[in-house]
């Protein structure tokens, strides 16, 4: 696991939690921001993904 993948678990276990208080809270901003936060963390392990896919393709 490299450095993409942890950023973007955490940046997902972020959105999660945001989400989750903004529903309970009835903050559809936070509720937003969690939503965003959840996107950000896929697109970083996308790019983690590719990554690996490259150094595997070139060892």
């Amino acid at each position: 696991m490299d450095r993409e993948h942890i950023k973007g678990t955490a940046k997902k276990v972020e959105g999660t939690v945001k989400e989750t208080v903004g529903k309970v809270t009835g903050n559809k901003e936070k509720e937003a921001e969690g939503k965003l936060d959840k996107a950000e963390g896929s697109a970083h392990k996308v790019a983690g993904d590719i990554k690996d896919a490259i150094r595997h393709g070139t060892e």
